[in-house]
């Protein structure tokens, strides 16, 4: 995969206009940004938007594609370079809501970047590409990546994210959709189940494109090979997408991969969405967080428990402390349960 075709330019840092963070606000019209100002253990994350000039906005397609990001420094940081770990979030939410991941990582010595998918995030909004070309989200990171390694070194890179961020996270390992899958859906021999961030996302794509024009883009992106040798290690949480990626993809996967999901999640089931990667990706390890965790439980404002996710951001952060090749802080007494 070529890099260097990449090009950036940086925006100012973004100023941070406070927003309640339980809030979860409607779309916003075409050209209103919002920011989120956040805090974890005291630290504010470095707020910027970064520019892809090889991809196009999708409301505007004479500008480059924006990509935000949260930058957290670890607080007790290693030798540099310090080990980097990209998160990717939910289908619909925002790297801003990833708190309860990227705070035990960044605690446990880990730089921790967020992204905001273009098209998929709440903060600037929706567009139906950013619900059905998933292809470009492991896109988003590498580009990132390639910005951040131009400003310093990096360290050894993992890759986690939640739900539709989980596949995102392990398609950077070389997993890929099915592009037949992908056709079928967007020709209608498949229906698409209803997306609840989007209603009728297939019918606002197919108004913004031809037919022939979309089919073009799912054969030509979906099945390409998205991988980045950068990362080193994936962890998943209720990851999404398993029933439409290849088997022979997931087979070919050879860093450590480690899952969570919850018993009761009926957003993203276990048999359809995380079992393909548990069975077929060699170094794939994991178990359930509880047999009544939903999948709302991790990203609602009071879930059922709360404990869930304090648990799985501790269970990351000794994950990637074991399978991402430098010494960091380690807590004392307490080991991952799978």
């Amino acid at each position: 995969m070529r890099f260097d075709k990449l090009a950036v330019r940086f925006e100012a840092t973004v100023q941070i206009a406070a927003i309640n963070e339980w809030l979860w606000p409607d779309p916003p019209r075409s050209g209103r940004t919002y920011d989120v100002a956040m805090t974890i253990s005291g630290q504010q994350p470095l707020i910027r938007v970064l520019y892809d000039e090889s991809r196009s906005d999708l409301r505007v397609p004479d500008r480059p594609r924006p990509v935000r990001i949260y930058l957290w420094e670890p607080d007790h940081p290693p030798a540099p370079p310090a080990p980097l770990v990209v998160v990717s979030h939910g289908t619909g939410g925002s790297g801003s809501r990833m708190e309860w991941l990227a705070g035990p990582l960044r605690e446990a010595g880990f730089r921790v970047v967020a992204l905001d998918h273009h098209g998929n995030n709440f903060i600037d909004g929706y567009e139906p590409e950013g619900f059905l070309y998933v292809w470009e989200r492991p896109r988003d990171v590498s580009f990132v990546l390639d910005v951040l390694a131009r400003e310093q070194p990096l360290g050894p890179v993992g890759a986690a994210g939640f739900s539709l961020g989980g596949y995102t996270a392990v398609a950077l390992a070389g997993v890929r959709v099915d592009p037949q899958i992908l056709w079928a859906v967007m020709t209608g021999a498949v229906p698409l189940p209803e997306i609840p961030e989007f209603p009728g996302a297939l019918e606002q794509l197919r108004k913004k494109y031809p037919l022939d024009e979309s089919l073009r883009h799912v054969l030509n992106g979906a099945g390409a090979d998205l991988s980045d040798p950068r990362v080193r290690a994936v962890f998943q949480v209720a990851p999404g997408v398993g029933g439409l990626v290849t088997r022979e993809s997931l087979e070919t996967v050879q860093v450590p991969v480690g899952i969570r999901w919850g018993g009761a999640d009926t957003v993203n089931p276990y048999e359809v969405d995380t079992r393909p990667y548990l069975d077929h990706i060699p170094r794939a390890s994991g178990c359930s967080v509880g047999p009544d965790v939903r999948h709302e439980d991790f990203f609602m404002p009071e879930p059922a428990n709360s404990a869930v996710r304090v648990q799985v951001g501790r269970e990351a952060a000794a994950f990637f402390e074991q399978h991402l090749p430098e010494p960091r802080y380690v807590r004392d007494g307490w080991e991952p349960p799978c």
